[in-house]
């Protein structure tokens, strides 16, 4: 840098001649630049003495913010700052933010039932809690009071307590962490450790009839582990579907109504398990890669066994191991899990999804039906308080739905029959090309579009959708489907050509299907052996002949009802959710192409990875 003290070059005469001298600073400049700082300075002195004249301010009552200023950054720059704080927090051991341990002694759950009864300014400094949450909010009234609004975590019994830590310096304990060095370096999204004692506030501005708020006033304060983002905001809103779905994380932690819709579904799981449990079913585990896919009429996705060089399917359905399971003289079985189905991603269908599928031994469809009501019905009212809830679609019509037994039960061929004025061929007669043609004239009339392939069984399960489904608001079951949409159902014992099957359908989804199981290895195999003609057909979603399904059936099975429920579907309803991305903790989604690839935190302070020792693989 230029030396500020010396001397500049003389100017020529005649520029001197046009300059003015400003009497402030000794130069010499323009008559613009003279009349501009004369003006700018006459601003400076009246805004001074008005400042001057001013009595001094009150100070503010109001709690302010404890990080002062952080508010005025964007989320990229208060990532950077607050990152930089916790590396010097890192380089301490005494002022590490990420310790071991910390332990709680107290139930959060129980503070409003065990202290609520407090009044105004009592407190217990006998009771010592020890508490942990994470803050969602900071406020001070000087620099010896802070106020924290901390929410604990979810468990069995709640979604986490909301609850408001008060910290003032005066409690601080003794030979411990000093006031100051507690607070100085906790943000919003912190989580923290707290040991205190119950009580209520006492406020100055309390109206009549009002109690202070129930408080843990703490004595101790300790960061647990910090948060490296700035939370959501008015300011900086955390609303949008696709980035609530991609930071699951975030929207759990941010918005109670998905914590609590993920709550409330594992409350219906662990309701459902308790059902079976209580009426003797054993819980088992069954594959989820298979030689060939089965159980269930839809495309499965493939993978490959490496040493063993051959392609593989995750499961569609768990539903042959099941009933191999029967044959081995199992009586009542069911498993919860995960299937892959290889089709559209929409808001009902994820491609990795949960169901629950049960085998009965000496059960039939009927016998389904009966108790399909009865775990419904009594987990609703379980659940919600009331046999009646509402759920409100993607469109915003919302449906009030009546789930108490006994449900409406609809036969499809004479409810087809009745939606489109057509008398159907004879039931024995429904698979024949005679009346796929008749069907195809049939989606004409009606104006229905069914994709190809035109089989039987496809384009009567779009006319099904079309005009019986569409009326299903509280539970229906759909009855008595053709055997030739039913490769596992057991023929019907009264009317050639139908099976003995239901779906249950609310809202218009299906949330079950069941049926009497074939047990016939005869049938079975000419039942599988019309799949594979459809498969060849260009159907991509029929199943293929399984040789070691069938040799199990010659075993024997006994007469058997088999079911099947959507844990997810069921959970959208339960919890008033039209989209699944909802009640699934992660649900899957499209890769994103153009995410803007920021600075990890370890990349922001340079911290270099340890020596790390090379391990051979074997």
């Amino acid at each position: 840098m230029a030396d500020s003290s010396a001397t500049t070059p003389a100017a020529p005469a005649e520029q001197l001649a046009n300059l003015h001298l400003d009497e402030v600073t000794g130069e010499r400049i323009s008559k613009s630049e003279l009349k501009k700082r004369q003006k700018q300075r006459q601003k400076e002195a009246e805004k001074a003495a008005k400042a001057a004249a001013a009595p001094p301010k009150a100070a503010s009552s109001k709690p302010k913010n404890a990080a002062g200023g952080e508010e005025d950054l964007n989320p990229n720059q208060y990532y950077e700052i607050r990152t930089r704080q916790v590396n010097e927090l890192l380089k301490n051991p005494e002022t590490n933010p990420y310790p071991h341990k910390f332990q709680v002694n107290y139930d959060d759950s129980n503070f409003v039932d065990e202290f609520g009864s407090l009044k105004t300014g009592d407190t217990l400094p006998e009771k010592e809690l020890s508490i942990a949450g994470r803050i969602y909010n900071i406020r001070t009234a000087g620099s010896k009071l802070i106020f924290y609004d901390i929410r604990t975590s979810a468990d069995t019994k709640s979604i986490g307590t909301r609850m408001q830590v008060v910290c003032q310096a005066q409690l601080a304990k003794e030979g411990g962490v000093p006031f100051e060095k507690q607070h100085a370096h906790l943000r919003r999204g912190d989580i923290i450790g707290i040991v205190g004692f119950p009580g209520r506030t006492n406020p100055k501005n309390l109206k009549e009839g009002e109690q202070g708020e129930l408080s843990v006033f703490a004595t101790e304060v300790q960061l647990l582990s910090p948060c490296l983002h700035m939370l959501p905001s008015v300011r900086y809103p955390f609303a949008d579907a696709e980035q609530r779905a991609r930071m699951r994380y975030l929207d759990m932690l941010w918005n109670d109504r998905s914590r609590e819709t993920l709550w409330q579904r594992s409350r219906m799981v662990r309701y459902i398990r308790d059902f079976f449990h209580e009426r003797r079913f054993i819980e088992v585990e069954t594959p989820m890669m298979h030689a060939i896919a089965g159980g269930a009429t839809a495309l499965p996705f493939v993978t490959h066994h490496n040493d063993l060089d051959m392609d593989m399917f995750m499961r569609v359905a768990p539903e042959l191991f099941l009933k191999k399971m029967i044959v081995g003289q199992f009586g009542k079985v069911f498993e919860m899990g995960k299937n892959f189905r290889n089709e559209g991603i929409d808001l009902t269908h994820n491609p990795e999804f949960t169901s629950i599928e049960f085998y009965w031994a000496y059960a039939d469809v009927y016998d389904l039906m009966s108790i399909t009501e009865e775990l419904v019905s009594s987990l609703v009212k379980e659940l919600t308080g009331s046999y009646k809830t509402k759920f409100t679609n993607q469109h915003g019509e919302t449906y009030e739905v009546n789930w108490e037994a006994p449900w409406r039960r609809v036969e499809m061929i004479p409810a087809l029959e009745e939606a489109t004025g057509e008398k159907f061929p004879p039931y024995d007669q429904l698979h024949t090309d005679e009346t796929n043609a008749f069907l195809q004239k049939i989606c004409k009339k009606m104006n229905v579009e069914c994709p190809p392939p035109l089989t039987n069984a496809r384009m009567i399960d779009k006319l099904t959708g079309e005009f019986i489904e569409e009326t299903c608001i509280n539970p229906t079951f759909i009855l008595e489907h053709p055997q030739m949409m039913s490769p596992l159902a057991k023929y019907h014992r009264s009317k050639n050509g139908l099976c003995e099957r239901f779906e249950a359908f609310v809202c218009k989804k299906e949330i079950a299907n069941a049926y009497t199981e074939l047990n016939n290895p005869f049938d079975q195999r000419l039942r599988f052996e019309e799949q594979a003609r459809q498969k060849d057909q260009g159907d991509d979603e029929a199943q293929l002949v399984d040789e070691s399904f069938l040799n199990a059936l010659e075993y024997g099975l006994p007469p058997t009802g088999g079911w099947g429920l959507g844990i997810d579907r069921l959970a959208m309803f339960l919890t008033d959710n039209y989209s699944i991305r909802e009640v699934l903790a992660f649900p899957f989604l499209r890769e994103e192409k153009t995410a803007h690839k920021e600075k990890f935190a370890a990349e922001v302070v340079d911290v270099q990875p340890l020596p790390e020792e090379g391990i051979p693989h074997k």
